[in-house]
């Protein structure tokens, strides 16, 4: 080797090589037998040629040889060889298989390491059909050294990652889970690895894992360093291992044991304790093992979404984060409180780093951590901070790096519609992103301001005027002059009274534009000319002279030749009555979903199962309303309010839906129909689940170890719309999969559900998704069942969970003084007005968890409204479709009793008592 090193050309290099392997060669066919010292040693300079980078054609055999040896050096160079040389197709393969099963049997923990290293590391298909078999067995048997369990546990783990279908699942499952208890942490590790995987695939196998998990990481989290000594890194015991078992308690939903669930809160608030502790080291291993171990435990936080002064304290962790020194930590501070920002209990407390995010922005050098401040802008973002954040948003794009520009106009152009309270400024966020990035601004977001402003009156007039303006610039983006010859050819007539903007300077600006556009740009302009025609008589002779030129009518665009042929001749030979209906003003735009998000989601890549974990990564969805949905089960239908809403409810006809009303033509039952199976009882844990969601909207509803159904929703006045997703967790089909939306008589009349259905078909590992486009008609008590029924693996599953559609959904926060509150407050002085309730505090007492549960319930919350300003008062509207209810409410904890007074005054009984109750089991 040192004589190939000395070589000083590549030329000097490969001569002595081929000596060599000639040399090799030709010890290998002599007469004499080679011994085993003499063997490894030319195999081994095989295989360092090799890894020069240099074709071996021999020795194979050779180093097969060397596996029969009972020599630990000359056994590890055969494998070493095989694994780097011999591929899965190799006609040797048969003797290799039988030289591993010998050293399997042989009960040598040595050996059998080797025999596993060299499976693991070749880990083909044809070694899995060989091996998958054996290795469980060695895995779990009592006899096996702690050595030889971890490279069974990897070596397994290595084989299910690239043949899953081969590795059998058996006996072995249940007793692999019993490793999480082993006294040696090697195995522990190891085991913890090879569960993971098994259980993200077979999650019902695994379950009983959650427990010992758990007790684990209790062991370890509450253990001092010196505890486990060889297994502590830089004063953190036992990181990588605390790592791995919160991400296998990521596989699973929060522990339904009481006492499970308690021991794992333990762990992560010592978790959270210990990272305010002071470093008890300074070097950067230390910080690095300490920071793994806590951002795991966030995300099972964020995972389990049920924890409200967990997700709180994670939230305020990360905020220390995000100024520190280090980039990777602030990049990873950034993305987890990009999820936090989802969750109902700690978005309140992600929006207070608004100010740090903002500066972020603007002076971090690296450009993904740029790229996620920007994300976490946008998952921040509500009513009460979209202008601040889309204006910052703007400024930032002035500069931002190309990469990302495209993705931060379709957010701003997202955000600037679903929190547009002004129209107005709506109008003037999208004209202002046309003018700083027009390049990156696509079709979908020119469209949609057309569309909006079309669909809204009041909007129209301001819009023609802004884009009048914008046009008058020198030089103005192309899409600008889309934008403005289309509104200007429908509603340029409301600024043509203005002697600044009259129709033939409207006419004369457009025009100067027309010779720098494409050709698509063109072909627009001149459709505006024509509604000019329409909307202005006065010039048409101009307009004509225009159509009428050369340029125009022998134009070497088809296209354009064309129209400017048709529009000539039909301003010329139409009546007046005729030209103002071939060119009336565009009808209303059908609401449907925002072209704009779409294209954001296809940006951001195709949806799996795993895309539940998106319900938790938007706040809400963009609620813009598809067309015609089917009905199903219709029993009653009823007129939605006609008022124009961007929710897009009244598209079509609202039903509720039912069940199926029962056939009384027949006695007979059939045994073997799906359909015919009643409702199924509530599911355990769905009272549970559907309390959580009266302050939240989007989340986690109910999981099992077979389905996740996750909802994302958002409502405005007396209008909803909820999505459902249903996930099947199994690799196994769902077939005919059937959920429902069932209502009582009594909700029937005061609830219009309307539902579409979804595919009776779910894959492994996929999800589909339903619609629910809800009206609410009047004041109501209870909540909708919904019930899914389908088979999975031949055997019928049906069950029930309470849809968490409640009266508090249709909120409408209100800002009021606290003049003008308490004298609202005395005038519901009517007994039958006001309900009240005393109670115990359920939860930890904590006034930043409480505002957060007051605003996601509806209603406004009044800073300095109550003399006392430990009590918490709101204000809001509930919205029917018959009438509006106002309602107030006072909040007084008594802290040292652990007590709270819920007030609630209405001007309907019935409606304080629901809201009443429903609040009072928050806290």
């Amino acid at each position: 080797m040192h004589l190939v090193k000395r070589r000083k050309s590549k030329e000097a290099e490969i001569k002595r090589i081929n000596k060599e392997l000639a040399n090799i060669r030709s010890k290998f066919k002599g007469d004499k037998a080679l011994d085993g010292y003499s063997k490894k040693k030319y195999v081994c300079k095989l295989l360092f040629i090799f890894l020069l980078g240099h074709d071996i054609d021999f020795g194979h055999m050779e180093a097969v040889n060397l596996l029969s040896s009972n020599r630990y050096t000359e056994k590890q160079i055969g494998y070493l060889f095989i694994s780097v040389l011999v591929n899965s197709n190799s006609e040797l393969i048969r003797l290799i298989n039988n030289a591993i099963k010998n050293d399997l049997a042989s009960r040598n923990p040595t050996f059998m390491g080797l025999a596993l290293h060299c499976i693991a590391n070749v880990g083909s298909r044809e070694m899995a059909e060989a091996f998958a078999g054996e290795i469980p067995k060695i895995l779990v048997a009592g006899d096996t050294m702690d050595s030889v369990k971890q490279s069974a546990a990897l070596c397994l783990l290595r084989l299910y990652r690239t043949s899953p279908d081969l590795v059998p699942m058996g006996d072995w499952t249940s007793r692999v889970v019993h490793l999480l208890n082993d006294q040696h942490l090697g195995v522990v590790t190891a085991a913890t690895s090879l569960i993971t995987t098994l259980a993200q695939k077979n999650p019902e196998e695994f379950k009983t894992s959650v427990s010992l998990a758990v007790s684990r990481l209790s062991r370890i989290v509450t253990s001092a360093s010196t505890d486990l000594q060889d297994y502590t890194y830089y004063f953190v015991p036992a990181p990588w291992l605390s790592v791995k078992l919160l991400r296998l308690l990521q596989c699973y939903p929060p522990p339904e044991d009481p006492a499970v669930r308690g021991r794992l809160t333990e762990c992560l608030e010592t978790i959270l304790n210990k990272a305010q502790e002071p470093p008890k080291s300074k070097k950067v291993q230390h910080s690095n093992a300490k920071n793994a171990v806590l951002f795991e435990a966030i995300s099972l936080i964020i995972h389990h979404d049920s924890e409200p002064n967990l997700l709180v304290r994670a939230c305020n962790q990360l905020g220390q984060f995000l100024q520190h020194r280090e980039t990777n930590l602030r990049y990873l501070a950034l993305e987890s409180m990009c999820t936090l920002a989802s969750s109902e209990f700690s978005h309140e407390a992600v929006k207070t780093h608004i100010e740090t995010v903002i500066n972020a922005l603007k002076t971090e050098r690296d450009v993904s951590v740029r790229q996620r401040a920007v994300d976490l802008l946008y998952a921040m973002c509500d009513r009460s901070n979209a202008q601040q954040i889309v204006a910052e948003m703007l400024n930032y794009l002035e500069t931002a790096d190309y990469s990302i520009r495209e993705e931060i106009v379709l957010k701003v152009a997202i955000l600037a519609e679903k929190y547009a309270v002004d129209y107005t400024w709506y109008v003037d966020t999208i004209l202002n992103l046309i003018r700083i990035a027009g390049d990156y601004v696509s079709e979908e977001v020119w469209y949609r301001v057309i569309q909006i402003v079309i669909n809204r009156d009041d909007v129209q007039g301001y819009a023609a005027k802004t884009v009048f303006e914008a046009l008058q610039a020198p030089a103005c983006h192309e899409n600008l002059v889309k934008v403005g010859g289309y509104i200007l050819g429908e509603f340029g007539n409301l600024i043509a009274g203005d002697p600044r903007s009259s129709p033939l300077i409207q006419f004369n600006l457009l025009h100067s534009k027309f010779h720098l556009c494409s050709v698509p740009t063109r072909a627009l302009l001149l459709s505006t000319y024509i509604k000019f025609v329409n909307l202005f008589p006065e010039i048409k002779t101009t307009i004509q002279d225009v159509l009428r030129s050369d340029s125009q009518l022998k134009n070497a665009d088809v296209e354009l030749q064309q129209r400017a042929v048709e529009y000539l001749r039909l301003s010329t030979i139409a009546s007046t009555d005729i030209l103002a209906t071939v060119l009336e003003e565009m009808p209303p735009f059908p609401e449907r979903e925002s072209s704009i998000l779409a294209k954001l989601k296809k940006k951001k890549g195709p949806g799996t199962v795993t895309d539940l974990e998106e319900i938790k990564k938007e706040r809400s969805s963009d609620m813009n309303g598809s067309a015609e949905p089917a009905s199903v089960n219709a029993s009653a239908v009823s007129t939605p309010s006609p008022s124009a809403d961007l929710l897009g409810l009244g598209a079509a006809p609202l039903t509720n839906s039912a069940p199926p009303p029962a056939s009384s033509g027949s006695l007979l039952v059939d045994v073997f129909s799906d359909s015919a199976s009643a409702v199924a009882p509530l599911a355990p844990g769905s009272d549970d689940n559907f309390a959580r969601f009266v302050c939240k909207n989007n989340g986690v509803l109910f999981e099992n170890q077979l389905l996740q159904i996750g909802l994302k929703s958002e409502f405005r006045q007396n209008l909803g719309r909820m999505f459902i997703f249903y996930g099947n967790k199994t690799s196994t089909q769902f077939l005919n999969f059937t959920p429902t939306v069932i209502c009582s008589d009594d909700l029937q009349s005061s609830l219009n559900l309307q539902t579409k259905p979804v595919d009776p078909t779910v894959d492994g590992g996929a999800q589909v998704q339903q619609v629910v486009n809800i009206e609410c008609v009047s004041d109501f008590m209870e909540a909708p069942i919904l019930n899914i029924q389908f088979r999975y693996g031949g055997t019928f599953q049906n069950l029930s969970v309470k849809l968490p559609i409640t009266l508090n959904k249709f909120f409408q926060p209100t800002e009021m003084s606290s003049q003008d509150f308490f004298q609202r407050w005395k005038q519901l002085s009517n007994p039958k007005q006001e309900v009240q309730n005393i109670f115990k505090a359920k939860h930890p007492m904590d006034a930043e968890i409480t505002k957060a549960k007051i605003i996601g319930f509806g209603s406004a919350l009044l800073e300095e409204v109550d003399p006392n300003p430990a009590n918490f008062v709101g204000a809001g509207i509930i919205h029917t479709k018959t009438t509006q209810i106002g309602c107030l409410l006072r909040l007084e904890p008594n802290l040292q009793a652990q007590m709270y007074r819920l007030t609630l005054r209405t001007s309907k009984e019935a409606v304080s008592q629901r809201l009443c109750e429903l609040l009072s089991e928050q806290f």
